[in-house]
Parts: structure tokens; sequence; C-alpha cells
């Protein structure tokens, strides 16, 4: 097998269904999206843009999107994707880690004020970014020059020939895992597209009769995979800029869509807007994230009225997808996180977190997964990288699962203190940074709680001098992050409760989770 078979443009293949996507109604034939990748190509070599360069993208689901990966991976540059949900403090992280030249951004979208959080963007914290091209407008107000990404409609130079090396970096994503700031989890085009190819061979997806819509951002790896899943396949992809239900029951109904990959939550507001007894008859395969409480409950109600949906498991590391059950599994199993490896070649093993041996099937312990989709490593952090990584090369996922012993896993639970808020996984630390950053904040502790059905975070707080208002610390957050990260409540302690050990002092984030939930019983 030739190396190209693993590049991002063998996905596209010519015999395929047409179109290949649908945006907001507007067909895209797979000889039209080429022609946009080339001429994105083209618009990147002007702007400069070259081998080992990085381009920020900060976008919805759009074409331009998905042209500036497929034209990147044609001149050997590197995206670095951010999601939309992101505030100043962690665009600066991103970009400052990722070293990017140039940030490709949206005008404006529904409530978020690209111009407004770029101006909380210190210049000199991010000093290799160069200037910022505009989806939909001429320019924003910013502290960089702008300009217009045109390049759908103004005639650039040829790019240069195409780099084929895919085992260099292509697309960088977030994961925050349990350290304080977001990693940036690289993959080359040989991860993203022969994982792509895998998962078209798993689900065994027809061109002419299967289709996806596509409701997950294209800024993270449930979202990305699924697409270019269906892209290997050559099956049609219908795509919403942004979740919503109404629109997606639209598309479903209306397209006899037959995959759908999402959260609970998403499903159960898709389902809540319909009366009808079995809405879908065409669906074939949802896969879905167990993110909010009640989730099989959901998925028996789902069950009921003929949405079928299917346990999974992936990461950023090894990207989504990794595994899913099968159409065969009694359904309680098939409802559980994990499922069979989609491919072959990988490999899944637990070993038990007190010996440090491997466990038994049905023990639980840490998932190791060794496969064809796992990452590079994380850019610019070789440490993080090795420490992620077993001698023998297994990624060490900080997850807890056990072993069926029929070749396939159950996903318990993530280890560590990382927190699931919002469908994202989030580190306490990088919270408890940005409060630590407020002048009237000694020290900060940050724990998820289940709150009437969802997870949040709660925050406690030992103030520095005049306690802080709750309000205050909250504007503050609202500011710097992204609204799922912004505690439900904020409380001021004099000190954390802690634990004597032989290796060092530990605060007791059990106690504080507990306290948690009683002060917010007492209100």
């Amino acid at each position: 097998m030739s190396a190209n078979t693993f590049s991002l443009q063998s996905l596209l293949r010519r015999e395929a269904a047409d179109p290949a996507f649908v945006f907001d109604g507007t067909p895209i034939s797979r000889a039209e999206f080429a022609a946009k990748v080339e001429q994105t190509a083209a618009w990147l070599a002007a702007q400069g843009i070259g081998k080992g360069d990085v381009v920020a993208v900060w976008l919805v689901n759009r074409i331009e999107w998905l042209a500036l990966l497929f034209a990147a991976a044609r001149l050997g540059a590197i995206v670095a994707a951010v999601n939309t949900r992101y505030r100043s403090a962690e665009v600066t992280h991103l970009l400052r880690v990722s070293g990017a030249r140039l940030m490709v951004v949206e005008a404006a979208f529904r409530a978020i004020d690209f111009a407004a959080i770029l101006a909380d963007v210190a210049k000199d914290e991010v000093p290799a970014l160069q200037k910022l091209a505009v989806v939909g407008a001429d320019a924003i107000p910013t502290h960089w020059p702008c300009v217009r990404f045109d390049a759908f409609d103004t005639p650039y130079p040829p790019a240069p020939p195409t780099q084929d090396d895919i085992d260099l970096p292509v697309l960088l994503y977030t994961t925050s895992g349990t350290t304080k700031g977001p990693k940036l989890v690289a993959h080359s085009q040989r991860t993203l597209a022969g994982h792509a190819v895998s998962v078209a061979k798993t689900l065994r997806l027809d061109p002419q009769r299967h289709s996806l819509l596509a409701m997950l951002p294209f800024c993270g790896t449930f979202g990305m995979t699924s697409l270019l899943g269906f892209v290997a396949a050559g099956a049609t992809v219908h795509v919403v800029d942004a979740f919503e239900a109404a629109p997606a029951l639209k598309i479903l109904s209306a397209h006899r869509i037959t995959h759908s990959f999402g959260s609970d939550e998403m499903f159960r507001r898709i389902l809540a807007l319909t009366d009808a007894p079995r809405p879908f008859p065409h669906l074939e395969v949802c896969g879905f994230a167990a993110f909010q409480p009640g989730w099989r409950e959901l998925a028996a109600d789902a069950e009921a009225r003929g949405l079928p949906l299917f346990g999974l498991y992936g990461s950023s590391e090894v990207q989504a997808l990794f595994a899913i059950a099968q159409p065969g599994d009694a359904f309680a199993d098939r409802i559980e996180g994990g499922g069979w490896p989609m491919s072959p070649e990988a490999q899944v093993r637990i070993r038990d977190t007190e010996t440090g041996e491997f466990a038994a099937e049905g023990v639980s312990g840490e998932i190791e997964i060794s496969a064809p989709s796992r990452f590079l490593g994380y850019f610019n952090n070789p440490d993080a990288t090795r420490d992620a990584i077993t001698a023998d090369g297994f990624f060490r996922t900080g997850d807890i699962g056990r072993l069926r012993g029929d070749g396939s896993f159950v996903y318990e639970t993530r280890a560590g203190d990382a927190m699931r808020l919002g469908g994202f996984l989030v580190a306490p630390g990088e919270i408890e940074d940005e409060l630590k950053s407020y002048d009237g904040v000694a020290d900060a502790q940050v724990v998820a709680v289940d709150l009437k059905g969802q997870a949040r975070c709660v925050a406690f707080v030992i103030p520095a001098g005049e306690p802080p208002m709750q309000e205050t610390l909250i504007a503050h957050l609202r500011e710097r992050l992204a609204g799922y990260k912004v505690p439900a409540r904020i409380y001021l302690l004099d000190a954390f409760p802690v634990t004597d050990s032989a290796n060092g002092v530990k605060i007791q984030r059990a106690r504080l989770r507990a306290m948690a939930m009683e002060r917010i019983a007492a209100e």
C-alpha cells in the first residue's frame, strides 16, 4: 500500500456518491470540494504559509474549515483547531503553544463576539501570530493586521507541488486531560486518513445507501473523525454549522439520514421535539457519548422510539470512534461506553492501578491502547508525550475500564480529577489558575458536582485580603473562559481540607465535593 493511500487527499474517492457535503442546504460535489482545496492552498501560499507553519482555525462548521485542513495537508502546513466556545485565556494559550502564524476567524456568529475576545489577547503573549484572516468580512477590530479570506472568489497563483510527508503533524486538537492548560494533540495525515478508512470499513458504509448528519464541531476529534470516516466511504455528509435540535431534526427526517454521532444531551433534545412514536425508521447507528446523568433512561426511551444508540469510546489521542458497540450486542451492553476497536491492528489492555500489573478479564484498571490511530505526541511538549506513552508504545489513557473477554472492553470512568463539563473534558487546574490570577484570591480548588441533572463545577476560594464577591469572580471568569467552565457556585474558605501522607499534604477533593453538595442543598 503506497504512502499516498494514507493522505487526506486519498479520501476523496472518485467512485463515491454526490454531493460530498450539504452545508445549510447547499450541495457541494466532490469535484467542487477538490477545487476549493486547491483554491485554499493557493490562498495559504499567498499568505506565506508553507511546510511546518501553523494556521489556527477558529470557525464553526463550514466548508472553509475543511478546505483549510485539506489545503494545509497539501502544503505540509499544520492546522490548530480552536473551539468556538473558547475565550481569551484559552485562545491565548493555544496560540502561544502552537506558534500559529495565521489565524482564520469568524467575523461573527450568533452571540460570540470574536473581536472582543481577541481584544483581550495580549499581543506580546502570542509573538508568532502575524495576522488574521476573516471569514465573512474584510476585517474586525484587532491588534493584528487583517485580510479577508477570499480564496473561493479571488484567483491566486497555484500552490507549489504537494508535500508528500504524511507522517508530519497536520492537525492539532486541544485536550485538557489532567494538566492545568490544554495540551495540543498532534495527528498526521496517516493517523487521520488511516483511521477514517477503518471507520468506513468497520461500519460497512455504502456510499449509495448511507449518509451522516454531522452535528458535532469540526474542532474536536468526535466531529472530525466521524466526518472523515464518511468522506473515506464516499457517502454524503449533511452539516449543521453548530448544533441546534430543530435543524438537526429536520435534516434527520427530510434526508433519511442513516448515521449520526453526538452526546446524550443532543439526542435527548432532538427526541423532545417530536411526538412521533418512531420518527426515524431509517436511522441505523447513533453513536453517543454519555456525559449527563440519566443517560441509561434516555437510551431506553430512544430504543423504544426507534433511535438506536450505540456506546463508543475515543479520545483526542487515539481519535474518536476508536471503538464502538456492535449491532448484535444485547441492549445493556450496546449502550455501554467502549466496544470493539475499529482497527484490527488496535490493541487494548488494562493495567491494575495499584499493582502495576496487567489486569485479568473483568478486572478494572487503567486502559492502555496501541493503534494506528494513535497521536504523534503533544505538540511542543516532549515531556508530556514521554509521560503518556509506555516503553512499548501504548498510550496511557487515564481512563478506567475492563476487558470483557470477547475482544471488546468497557469504559467505566475517568481516572484522576478531570471533569466532564458541557461535553468536554476539563482540568480543574485550568479554572483554578484563572481564579488565582484575580488579585483577591490566594488559592482555589474546583470540583465537579451533579446540579439538577447536569455536571457543573463548584469553586472554593481562599481570599487574599478583602474577600471578593462571588458575582465579581464569576464575571471575571466569563470574560476569560468558555461558559461551561464557569463555576455554578463559588464559596469562600479559610483553608482547604487536607490529609497528610508519605508523599506530602493532599487536598481532600472528595470532601470538597461533599461540601459543595451540602451547601447547595442548604440553599
